[in-house]
Formats: C-alpha cells, structure tokens, sequence
C-alpha cells in the first residue's frame, strides 16, 4: 500500500526511540530486582515501569496507525467520481488536481486519513454512512488541510517532543530509584508520563482544529456548503452520545469534542455566501450509485438486500442488488439487475463493465468481451482495461493475445501500480514464448508489491534475455539495482 511507503522514514525514528526506552526499561527493571524491599513492592515498581514503555508506544501507535496494511478498493467509477468530486477542493487548497488522490479503503468505521504524500484514504464505513456528497466533501476538505498544512510530517514533531519528555522522565526515574529514592522516582515517571502524553494530544487536537478551519476556507473559495460538513460531524457527536463519552472537555482525546467543532465551525458557515447553495444534482446522482455499489460489494449480501428490497427500482439499488447476488452465486438474479441498469442507459461504461466482470467471473468470458470492448472504448480506462485483457486472455483463443498485449501495455502505461495487470501482461508474454519479457513484466508486479527478493531474481533473469541499452533491458536494470539495494539493507538489518 502506498501508506506503508510514506511512513517508512517515520517508522524509522521512532523505533530508534522505541529502542532507547526499551534499554532503560530494561534497566529499571534490574534496579528493581535489586531493591531490598519486599517482593510484591518490587513487582508493582515493575509494573508501572512497563505502563510507561506501554504509554510511549501507544503515543507511536497513534500517529503509524493508517499505515497499518487495509484492502484498497479500486474501482473505476468511484475513482472517476472521486477525483470529480474533491477537484474544486483541491484547486482551493492550492493543489493541482492531477496529483492528488482521494481512495478508499474497506474498512467499516466512519473515518478518513492522510499518511503522507497528496493521498486522502476514505474508510468505505465512511462513504456508506453519509447521506449525501456534501457530507463527503466535508469530509475531503478536513483532510485537505492536514496536507496542506503538512501534520503528518510534523506529527513526528509532537511525537519527539512527547518521547522526549517521556525518555527524560524515565533517566530521572530510573536514577532516583537506583539511588534509593523509589517513591520520588515512581513521581518523577508518573508527572512524566502524564506530561507526555497531554502534550501529545494537545498537539493532535491543534491540528485537526486547524485542518477543519482549513477545510471551510477551502468550500468557501470553491463555493460549496459548509452544511455537509455540519451533519456529519452530528453524526460524529450522535456515536459520541452512544459510547457514552464525556463532553465536558477534550482534554485526554486527540480530536476536539465533536460539538466543539461544531460551534466553531457554525460560525463560519452560516456567514458564508455558499451556506444555502443547493448539491450539484449530478454528482448527487454519482454519489448514490458509487455508495450503493460500495455497499453490495463490502456487506453481506442479506444486508445488501434489507437496506436495497426488491420493491425499490431506483438505479442505485439495482447496482448494489447485482453486487449482492453475484456474491451469493446467483449469476442470473445478479444479471438482471444489470439488464435493469442497461435497459435505463444502454451505454453507460460502468454498467458494461459490471456486465463484463460478471460474465467473466461466472464461466462465460467469450460472452464478456463485447461489453468490456465497449466499456473501454469510452472510458479508456486502465481498471476496465485490465479486466477486458483477462476476458481474452481466459479464452485461451490465442487470436486474442495481440489484443491483450495491446490493452495491457496501455493499461500499465496510465497506471503502473496495478499489480493484475502486470501479471495478465507476464501470462501473454509467457504464452508467446517471449520469457524475458514476462519476467520483466513480473519483476515489475514484485517490485511494486514490496517483494524486493522476488523482483531482483525476475529482473536478472529478463536482463539475461533481454538485448543490452534497449528501453525493457534499462527498465530491467532499474528494477534489479533498486531491488538489490534493498535485499542488501534488509540484510544488515538481521
């Protein structure tokens, strides 16, 4: 995941802190052992120093959390809707929309993040709880103002503060215990460790205060309503009401109280000449469709099919039925609800597409050919491009091939980071009998899943075959000096 990528400098740091109060711990775990006070006394003593080693990671562990591995839910549609959907957004923060994402990830809790780069992740739970796009919006915009205010690198900045004052507290404990002096040494770890963690999240709740303030700059000057943005965060204080959460203060969260952002933030959008502009009903009607198909292809298909009855005929329910049946094995229930969505719009890409895909995974891919062709033919994108190459390659009609090949090169040329594609590419070239080429075409899927080992062996292995100074043998070259630049750090490490 590109996440896991952005934190590695990160993760560095704060393991090398990880390691330095690990070795204090572990030598105020020997101080304790000698102390000549009771068993139980010494066993507490002990206790509460690993608290502290406990509460220095979990001041990690708040900030490296989104980098933790999720499944990235690409789909062409909803990427298309998404980049549409944040453009003005994204112009208004000063960015080029051309280098900004906002992907979604499946994961059910209402949530979104930034993890360094220009990438906004959106939880799916986020996308299904919504009730409309400018509560999505909303949404983006915080997440804007975390990027352009740039926290996720000086987070590590709050980080080292807090960790220092953690660390500095654990030599004063620790050389006040060694000395004799345990009860003043057991003040020393707790002042320190309340310290360390109240500067932590006073610093965690200065940024989100600042991003959403940003946020509302940013639908102001692209002239949208700050009314989603509004209702979402009730939704956020409504789930705040039901874990019976405190809302008398904020102190000891690292988010503001949802009711105090929202008195902050009603005072500027109310003023604001965009206040009661009305949602753009097209992309309105976008949003409906990409949130009913999230949810047929996330839930379980029972669920799916309360929250979508069969008495409703609107567009979007047909789309999340279809999903729901054809994770339930019923290709030909499912195929109706797609007949439904084609017989309202006959051309529509995405109902193509969706067509395509369940022929294709349903034993028929000769059949999904035509409207994938279709599909890619007026849209030009990489996702369905993929998809269609798998259709001709699952014929095993060799005719097909050339084809494949010639959708796949230009699906990996719009977007490389498509692990499927590449090997779809490797296959054709496989089948051809051109092995060079498909283990260059499998170097780069290890290469950008991370698997460096893997993709050093394909990357030689193409360079053995592949004619030296042409385009596909430096690209090989690349691969194999990168990757082994890697193996040999992995390796010192050990």
């Amino acid at each position: 995941m590109k996440p896991r990528r952005h934190f590695t400098g990160l993760r560095r740091e704060v393991a090398a802190l990880l390691l330095q109060a690990k070795f204090m711990l572990q030598r105020a775990s020997i101080a304790a052992d000698a102390d000549p006070r009771p068993i139980p006394e010494r066993s507490l003593m002990k206790r509460r120093w690993l608290r502290m080693g406990a509460i220095l990671a979990l001041c990690v562990a708040m900030t490296a959390r989104p980098a933790m591995a999720q499944q990235i839910l690409r789909d062409a549609e909803t990427e298309a809707f998404m980049a549409d959907m944040s453009a003005p957004l994204v112009s208004a923060a000063g960015m080029s929309p051309r280098n900004v994402e906002v992907l979604v990830i499946s994961d059910p809790e209402i949530n979104a993040f930034v993890a360094g780069g220009q990438y906004v992740w959106v939880h799916s739970g986020l996308i299904a709880a919504a009730d409309n796009v400018n509560q999505l919006q909303g949404v983006v915009a915080h997440e804007l103002g975390h990027i352009e205010g740039g926290h996720v690198i000086r987070s590590a900045e709050g980080m080292k503060a807090a960790t220092g004052i953690t660390l500095l507290s654990l030599v004063l404990g620790a050389a006040a215990i060694a000395a004799g002096g345990a009860e003043a040494g057991m003040g020393i770890l707790g002042m320190g460790q309340q310290a360390a963690m109240g500067k932590f999240l006073a610093f965690s709740r200065a940024q989100e205060s600042s991003a959403d303030l940003a946020g509302a700059r940013y639908l102001s000057k692209a002239g949208l309503s700050g009314k989603g943005s509004l209702e979402f965060f009730k939704k956020l204080q409504n789930q705040e009401y039901r874990l019976a959460i405190p809302q008398d203060d904020s102190y000891g969260r690292t988010h503001p109280l949802s009711g105090e952002r929202i008195n902050v933030l009603r005072e500027v959008y109310t003023v604001d000449p965009a206040w009661n502009k009305p949602v753009d009903p097209g992309l309105e009607a976008r949003f409906e469709r990409i949130r009913a198909k999230l949810v047929g292809y996330v839930s379980e298909p029972r669920q799916t099919l309360i929250k979508y009855p069969e008495s409703d005929q609107s567009i979007p329910a047909h789309y999340a039925r279809a999903y729901a049946w054809h994770k339930s094995a019923y290709p030909d229930k499912a195929m109706a609800e797609v007949g439904a969505l084609l017989n309202a719009a006959p051309h529509d890409p995405y109902f193509l597409e969706l067509k395509g895909q369940i022929l294709l995974e349903s034993g028929k891919p000769a059949d999904a050919i035509a409207p994938l062709r279709e599909a890619v033919k007026a849209t030009n994108q990489p996702l369905i491009g993929t998809l269609l190459a798998h259709a001709l390659i699952a014929t095993e009609d060799e005719q097909n091939f050339a084809e494949a090949e010639r959708v796949l090169r230009n699906a990996v040329a719009r977007d490389r980071e498509n692990p499927f594609a590449w090997y779809q590419l490797g296959v054709v070239y496989e089948r051809r009998g051109d092995i060079p080429r498909a283990a260059l075409a499998t170097a780069e899927r290890y290469a950008m899943m991370g698997e460096s080992q893997m993709a050093l062996r394909s990357a030689d292995a193409a360079m053995q075959g592949l004619k030296s100074g042409t385009v596909d043998y430096l690209r090989a070259q690349d691969i194999a000096m990168v990757s082994r630049a890697a193996v040999e750090q992995k390796r010192k490490k050990r």
